[in-house]
């Protein structure tokens, strides 16, 4: 359509617009006249080619006749009655797809402008884009594995390990008011938690947590070789994550889910596990002295060649684990469930054990220089224990 200065129509337009009026009235009356036509004639012919040129009453005929009509016009009328509704299907189809398209476009638009708040150099801007993305993948399910990545990416590169602490740093321009990034040999009990030395980075990782909570098609996230020093991991989901080489010294990850995860040679000195679950985890070579493994899901886990010197696995369900070569000198296990664990070359020396500790049927506690001692009694309840992330560690007698 073309339109003048003024906004107006051109006169082919108003011509064309002009010419399709008066078609569409003159099919309107044509229609009509067929319709009338038909009721008025073919009742009349139905009847005399039934009747087969046979002679009955005019009163009979006229009945038969009214009676061929009744019936046209309840056929009639149901069809139109189906016409209706498949216009009105139509209608709301096209109504729906409009809709459809609308909101399809409000989503990339606010995706658009979430994507860019994270390049701000303003840490609350990026905390709003953070959570704009964690609301559109919750509402969007065609965009949770993009958002996903986008949050795995962010973390990846914001905190990598070990921290980029001189002038090269990405998060120092990006927050100058923030704490300084700690080294990689600045003790854990000086190292603040991460929703205080990066605010962002810790909504990135708690909106990950949550949104695996919903089922999704990609296998692996990666966050390999990152810097989660006293990160605040509490009940989060990280199922078949790809935590490889990270550094998750001290953090928080009671009743976490950390199913098939794979942690190989990551750093989990201190890392509170309590009730976690950490079926078919990979955790080899991992570092967890320290560590508080208390009433922990470990059954089918690989520890094969980990560090778990003074590490508390009270009550720990570890049937079936993999502790191939394992060092659990020190560490505390009475009341776990080892009665089908692999401990071929395992370490135990100076192990604490109980009469509640379950062993392989082949295997003898005596012989492996384990500790006996009473069992600890029931776990005091979690709300009354200090948060992980505050708490000061002591030093381990194992390091050095």
């Amino acid at each position: 359509m073309e339109l003048r200065g003024d906004g107006r129509r051109s006169w082919r337009d108003r011509l064309a617009g002009r010419g399709r009026t008066p078609v569409v009235a003159v099919a309107g009356v044509v229609g009509l006249v067929a319709v009338g036509a038909v009721l008025v004639l073919l009742p009349g012919a139905i009847v005399d080619h039934d009747l087969a040129g046979a002679s009955v009453d005019a009163r009979d005929r006229l009945k038969a006749v009214s009676d061929v009509r009744t019936t046209l016009l309840q056929a009639l009328g149901g069809l139109a009655v189906l016409f209706g509704a498949y216009a009105t299907w139509r209608q709301l189809r096209v109504s729906q797809d409009g809709l459809r398209a609308t909101q399809e476009g409000y989503v990339t638009d606010r995706f658009s402008r979430a994507v860019d708040q994270l390049g701000s150099d303003k840490v609350d801007v990026r905390i709003g884009g953070l959570h704009a993305l964690w609301r559109i993948a919750e509402h969007s399910a065609r965009d949770r594995e993009a958002i996903l990545s986008i949050l795995a990416a962010y973390l990846r590169t914001h905190l990598p390990w070990p921290p980029l602490t001189g002038p090269e740093d990405p998060a120092a321009p990006s927050a100058p008011l923030a704490p300084a990034v700690p080294s990689a040999e600045t003790p854990i009990n000086d190292v603040v938690p991460l929703e205080v030395r990066a605010a962002d980075a810790q909504v990135a990782l708690t909106g990950l947590g949550v949104l695996l909570l919903h089922p999704r098609e990609q296998s692996w996230l990666n966050l390999s070789v990152t810097d989660l020093r006293r990160a605040d991991c509490d009940g989060l989901w990280l199922t078949e994550v790809n935590l490889d080489r990270a550094c998750m010294e001290a953090a928080g990850l009671y009743h976490a889910n950390l199913t098939q995860a794979s942690l190989v040679s990551t750093n989990l000195r201190h890392a509170d596990l309590t009730t976690a679950i950490l079926r078919r985890t990979r955790l080899a070579l991992a570092d967890l002295r320290g560590a508080r493994l208390v009433a922990t899901d470990l059954r089918d886990a690989d520890f094969t060649e980990a560090d778990l010197r003074e590490a508390n696995l009270r009550k720990a369900d570890a049937s079936g684990a993999v502790l191939h070569r394992a060092d659990l000198r020190l560490a505390d296990l009475r009341g776990s469930d080892l009665s089908t664990a692999d401990l071929t070359g395992a370490r135990l020396t100076g192990a604490l054990t109980s009469a509640r500790t379950r062993w392989p049927a082949d295997f003898d506690p005596t012989t492996a220089g384990v500790v006996l001692t009473e069992d600890p009694g029931p776990e005091p309840p979690p709300l009354l224990q200090p948060p992980g992330i505050t708490t000061e560690h002591p030093p381990l007698r194992s390091m050095g």
